[in-house]
């Protein structure tokens, strides 16, 4: 689906799912056939895109139509893109096709510039087969596709430091023997098995099935009835989350390698039916019924047995992680949905009026139960040996003989329940109305409205402890608020308004657009936090520096034993502010087509994007700040080194609000020029630049969106950033030629290239520099010169020992800053959010399709080999398609201290490998810095 989404120039390359206009890929709309087929739950952007696979096989696609600015209101429901699938249907003719495709890692390349790649074991097959035609001729259709793939890659291209090897690439700081010692250790004291930590594989099994019936009840009524099926997993890395421990666990950092064992599997599997009425009415009316069901499992099995999970740091960021997944403990999501459309439609001379309704009840089942196997994690590998050492000498002891840097635990808190189910009902509906208005011969008019307004059922769980606490809001304000209290009913509007100018009447200059409001559905999950974080479901403790809690091998052991069903002693909140709005913005845009000679089309289009209702979190728990530090970073500091402290509630480990904003935007320019397929050419190629800005781009847990968000002093007022999916520059060129035969064969060659700016970063100090209880979230000052600077002497031992001076720190920094393209143009500021914009990234595809004709039974049958060559200019230069990194987002890590005497902030500059950092940008050398090659064959029968 990818190869039609990548044509739009608006399209956003990086991640899985579609981002469009620089807009979160969770907020499209994703139909098939104008049905709803969304990861509504909201943990990926599209079905497939949490095991990675296509949840509707190519070869039953018709079509793909990505709408951005439509202003028919009869297409609703996304702030991003409506992007709807039609499929295939069978005709009076029978046809279909079989095939295989193959990949396997003697098709992988081995260099990425000067770096070696090994991909491993790394292997693909597909075999496909769909078959399509009549039952009852002119009356009864059928079309039935199956597909089923199998990928073998490697786990992780990052590879532990034999010692002395420069850091850089896909070769960390991590040490080998460290990991190879760490791992005889656990498995001789404690019986537990980390797995390797490199060299391994990961799995991805899937099979996709789909069926559709169209049935002509006469020349006004056809009935279509389709069933989508898809079975899936895959093996997916350790989260990088801090929500729990420290994160940044594994790729794409340097500084960390994790094992096997503390890796997941994800399941994806969907089933869904719909059926589709369209009827003709008298002379000049039609209506569409739609009504289907769909029910997804996203849960979760793992790979290690059941123990605590363990970051060890070095530095200040993570060094290495064991034990189970964080996120992974009876992990299950289930969800469902029954929809209902209905479009009634009116035609007139001069106007086509349109009125509808859509109704979509919603239900999940979530099972999540985080940090449930105890979560520890430790300032260095040393103090984990001392205190898993002293446990074994002494398995009953109280007090740890070292501080641990945080210590984090969640239990069952009802009694009797043994999994914290967490169920979520919604009912979201609406209606429009609209007047297609042809004014004049040349001009198109489309006014529309369209109310949407969602219901919440009761199901969440009240903490009347919590509701009658007193927390803070973002402007210092005392509120109150309560646990198991969902949105409010809201009537939520959306006008628009579009037009279409034929300039001269004859298409050939065409000026169109338009402005108005989008409404979307939020991802669920961000609701669904708030149900399984009340303090009555489930108790939870995070503690920061103390050394009551020292490890033990049992992950129940700080675990109550008495739980009665009252609010736990101690919780983290998740809550929703009772006015919150489901997304919206209001989109505004101008586009011009021109025909041109050679059957050309050229269009150029501006758009932007305001919030309405954007989305947005504070921590209604976090005290005000201390003080402020002293000097030109003067940012707010919370002095303490207790997290309880930073608390108003000192029980409450956190109080995470959900609210709304409207004070973020985005922009879009976009060029393009397009020969429409004829003679067996088809060329497209198109420029576009987007910035969006928003104040979060959140993830999928609560705590994590906020304590992750980089700000430049307070945390619940992070003000305006780069959103994680602003777009930068993107420019691509698409161009295919077929050529026919001697009715004997054809060759298809086609080529897609495409440069596009990679992901935005921050930089960030690597811990917490103002004691806010986030760490790697505190955007750095850059400083304008050498006097400014406030860098602290220490020494390292690993590799070597090494004194770094303050004074050779400061060199080292100021020489940094000038050699990196956005730090030097930006002395005197803070960093911002997702400021950092990494160079533009150049890749080319190349696809040839041989296809060998013959008659049988006077019908055509095809036999097509088929060679795809992905990141081909890798294959003709090393050097081609080789993508970089940042060496580190983190290139300063606070003092133990935080502050001199003067109170002014104290910093470390960061070492790898023993050198302090002295460039930004690394290349990568992954599967897709390399050129890979697929062979296909397939048999087309009529």
């Amino acid at each position: 689906i990818e190869d039609f989404a990548r044509l739009t120039p608006q399209y956003n390359p990086r991640g899985f799912g579609f981002s469009f206009a620089g807009q979160d890929n969770r907020l499209n709309n994703v139909t098939v056939d104008g049905s709803y087929f969304n990861n509504s739950f909201g943990l990926a952007g599209q079905p497939g895109n949490r095991t990675g696979v296509a949840p509707i096989s190519l070869d039953a696609i018709e079509q793909l139509q990505i709408n951005i600015a439509p202003y028919d209101v009869r297409q609703g429901n996304f702030v991003g893109a409506g992007v709807n699938t039609v499929t295939r249907s069978g005709t009076n003719e029978f046809s279909g096709s079989v095939h295989y495709l193959y990949r396997h890692q003697g098709l992988v390349g081995t260099k990425a510039k000067e770096l070696t790649f090994n991909p491993g074991t790394f292997k693909y097959n597909q075999i496909g087969l769909r078959l399509g035609g009549p039952i009852i001729e002119n009356k009864l259709f059928f079309f039935v596709n199956y597909e089923g793939d199998g990928l073998t890659q490697p786990g992780t291209t990052m590879l532990a430091n034999t010692g002395g090897q420069p850091v850089g690439g896909n070769i960390t700081r991590v040490v080998a023997d460290t990991l190879i010692r760490l791992s005889s250790f656990l498995r001789d004291k404690f019986g537990y098995e980390t797995g390797p930590y490199q060299g391994y594989d990961h799995e991805t099994p899937a099979r996709r099935f789909i069926a559709k019936l169209d049935y002509n009840l006469d020349d006004r009524n056809k009935l279509s009835l389709r069933y989508n099926h898809l079975d899936s997993e895959t093996d997916v890395l350790v989260s990088n989350s801090a929500s729990l421990g420290f994160g940044r666990r594994r790729s794409p950092f340097t500084t960390a390698l994790n094992f096997r064992n503390s890796n997941y599997i994800i399941m994806e599997n969907i089933r869904s039916i719909v059926g589709e009425w369209n009827s003709i009415i008298g002379d000049n009316m039609a209506n569409n019924l739609i009504v289907g069901y769909s029910h997804h499992d996203e849960s979760r099995k793992s790979r290690g047995s059941f123990f605590p999970m363990v970051d060890i740091l070095e530095g200040g960021s993570v060094y290495t992680t064991f034990g189970f997944e964080p996120f992974t403990p009876n992990n299950e999501l289930r969800y469902s949905s029954f929809q209902l459309q209905n479009n009634f439609t009116i035609y007139r001379a001069n106007h086509h009026l349109a009125f509808g309704v859509s109704a979509e009840r919603y239900e999940s089942e979530n099972i999540f139960f985080p940090g449930s196997q105890s979560i520890y994690t430790y300032s260095s590998l040393a103090d984990f040996y001392a205190d898993a050492n002293d446990y074994l000498a002494n398995p009953n002891r109280t007090t740890s003989p070292v501080t641990l840097r945080r210590f984090q635990l969640r239990w069952m808190n009802i009694p009797g329940m043994e999994k914290p189910i967490q169920p979520l009902k919604v009912f979201y509906t609406g209606i429009y109305a609209q007047d297609e208005w042809q004014v004049n011969r040349n001009l198109r008019l489309t006014l529309g409205l369209r109310l949407d307004v969602p219901f919440f059922g009761d199901t969440g769980f009240r903490n009347e402890n919590a509701d009658n606490l007193s927390f803070r809001d973002e402007d210092g304000n005392t509120v109150q608020y309560k646990t198991d209290k969902l949105p409010d009913p809201n009537i939520l509007f959306s006008p628009r308004v579009g037009f279409n100018w034929d300039v001269l009447g004859d298409r050939s200059t065409q000026v169109r657009g338009g402005t108005g409001i989008f409404t979307g559905r939020p991802a669920y999950v961000w609701i669904s936090n708030q149900i399984g974080n009340t303090g009555m479901l489930t108790g939870f403790v995070s503690v920061d520096n103390k050394r009551d809690r020292p490890f033990n091998p049992n992950p129940d052991h700080y675990k109550p034993t008495n739980v009665t069903g009252a609010p736990a002693a101690s919780y983290e909140l998740a809550l929703t502010n009772p006015d919150f709005k489901f997304p919206q913005l209001w989109r505004s845009n101008i586009a011009v087509d021109q025909r041109l000679p050679f059957g050309l089309v050229g269009t150029a289009e501006f758009l932007y994007n305001r919030d309405v209702n954007g989305i947005y979190y504070i921590n209604a728990n976090l005290k005000s700040a201390d003080s402020k530090f002293v000097g030109a970073d003067d940012r707010p500091r919370w002095t303490s080194t207790a997290a309880a402290v930073t608390r108003i509630n000192t029980h409450v480990a956190n109080a995470i609000v959900l609210k709304n904003q409207n004070v973020g935007y985005s922009w879009n320019i976009s060029a393009s020029l397009e020969k429409p397929f004829s003679d067996g050419w088809f060329a497209k190629a198109a420029y576009n630049y987007s910035e969006a800005k928003n104040t979060v781009s959140p993830g999928s847990i609560a705590w994590g969106s906020w304590v992750k968000n980089a700000h430049p002093g307070n945390p619940n007022n992070p003000g305006v950033g780069f959103a994680a999916e602003s777009p930068g520059h993107r420019v691509f060129a698409a161009i295919s030629y077929r050529l026919e035969y001697f009715d004997f064969g054809a060759t298809t060659v086609s080529l897609f290239w495409e440069g596009a700016n990679i992901s935005p970063a921050s930089y960030v100090f690597g811990g917490d520099m103002n004691n806010d209880g986030g760490t790697t979230n505190d955007l750095v000052y850059i400083h304008r010169d050498i006097s400014e600077m406030n860098f602290e002497t220490y020494s390292i031992t690993t590799p070597s020992a090494k004194t770094f001076t303050a004074a050779e720190q400061a060199a080292a920094w100021d020489a940094f800053i000038e050699q990196d393209k956005y730090l030097s143009k930006n002395r005197g500021k803070y960093a911002e959010r997702n400021g950092v914009v990494l160079p533009m990234l150049y890749r080319a595809d190349l696809s040839i399709a041989q296809d060998v004709f013959a008659d049988i039974f006077k019908k055509r049958n095809t036999l097509q080999v088929r060679v795809d060559f992905l990141n081909v200019g890798n294959l003709l230069n090393k050097n081609w398609g080789v993508g970089q990194q940042l060496v580190t987002t983190s290139p300063l890590i606070p003092a133990a201290a935080r502050v001199d005497a003067q109170g002014r902030a104290f910093y470390r500059l960061r070492n790898i490998g023993g050198e302090l950092i002295s460039k930004s940008l690394e290349q990568t050398a992954g599967t897709g810095d390399v050129f890979r090659i697929q062979l296909g064959i397939r048999y087309i029968f009529n």
